[in-house]
């Protein structure tokens, strides 16, 4: 008898004609020719959502592009500043601010100070808390699910690219500044703020390329904390703000000195402990401290981000 023909079982699963019917005669032949599993032929779960397909989409999106145009165009603003601006407070102000024009490291040193605590932390925040509520916004998310990308690789695959990102932002303002001022400041040895000892340049370039390590690693709670509210979130505007917010707050406490030791386990209590490592003999406990913490904290966050796209509802 043909499979077009073929008598449909009773709720025992007996076929007329005697016999008992098998998972083929139940589902027929699309069943057979899904495969096992019941998968598509030539569907591979490791091979849903390449990461080169999602560097391209992201790199293509407008904040993308204007993001890293602000980095880059900063430091090239802040020489104009400095060079039409009032002259400096002279040989013996000792402050990081009036020493940025003694050479391209001094100038590198400043940008990375005045753009830490608040520029860097938005780009972060942006690539970071977008990436997912993006998707959800544009409802774009369960279309991409039902490719279908299992869950754990969309948000692997979406963290990654967000953190190279970061990354790229992190590493390319202190970068750019360097050359910026370099070019408009000359190649000199650093002057150290607070105490004024002269470190030679190439003492002190291997140590910068660690500050800006360490300055990647400081933003890691920031870019844990946007990951997080952008998988629970279809508001990308929410998510980027919920992580500045945090900082924001972090930094107020932190200078409330009656919480005695109680801030050195705030988020961003360690983020300056960079400059330790520009003495003449370097100090690295604090930078210890503060990658300690940063990595706690986001290893936390960016597991609850996991566990919590895992069980959410993404048509509602």
């Amino acid at each position: 008898m043909s499979p077009a023909k073929r008598p449909a079982p009773d709720p025992a699963g007996h076929v007329p004609g005697g016999g008992r019917a098998t998972p083929d005669a139940l589902d027929g032949p699309d069943r057979r020719a899904d495969g096992a599993g019941g998968r598509a032929p030539g569907y591979a779960p490791g091979r849903t959502l390449p990461l080169r397909v999602e560097f391209v989409r992201q790199l293509r999106r407008r904040r993308t592009m204007a993001m890293f145009g602000v980095l880059l165009a900063l430091p090239w603003v802040l020489v104009v500043a400095f060079q039409f601006g009032p002259a400096g407070r002279g040989q013996g102000s000792l402050r990081l601010s009036d020493l940025a024009t003694a050479g391209g490291l001094n100038f590198a040193a400043f940008a990375l100070s005045v753009s830490a605590n608040f520029l860097l932390v938005v780009a972060v925040a942006l690539f970071c808390g977008d990436t997912v509520a993006s998707e959800a916004s544009w409802s774009s998310l369960r279309y991409l699910l039902a490719a279908p990308v299992p869950r754990d690789r969309l948000l692997r695959q979406k963290l990654v690219v967000a953190l190279a990102y970061s990354a790229a932002a992190v590493t390319v303002l202190p970068l750019m500044a360097l050359l910026a001022g370099t070019l408009a400041f000359g190649w000199n040895d650093i002057t150290v703020p607070g105490t004024g000892e002269v470190i030679p340049a190439a003492d002190v370039l291997p140590k910068f390329a660690v500050v800006i390590g360490y300055a990647l690693v400081s933003q890691l709670v920031v870019a844990a904390v946007a990951f997080l509210l952008s998988v629970g979130t279809d508001s990308p505007l929410g998510a980027v703000g919920g992580a500045v917010g945090l900082v924001i707050v972090s930094s107020i406490l932190q200078a409330v000195e009656a919480l005695g030791s109680l801030r050195e386990f705030l988020p961003t209590f360690w983020n300056s402990a960079w400059l330790d490592a520009l003495a003449p003999e370097p100090d690295y406990s604090g930078m210890v401290k503060g990658v300690a913490v940063s990595v706690t904290y986001s290893a936390v966050l960016i597991a609850l981000a996991f566990r919590r796209f895992r069980r959410r509802d993404v048509v509602s």
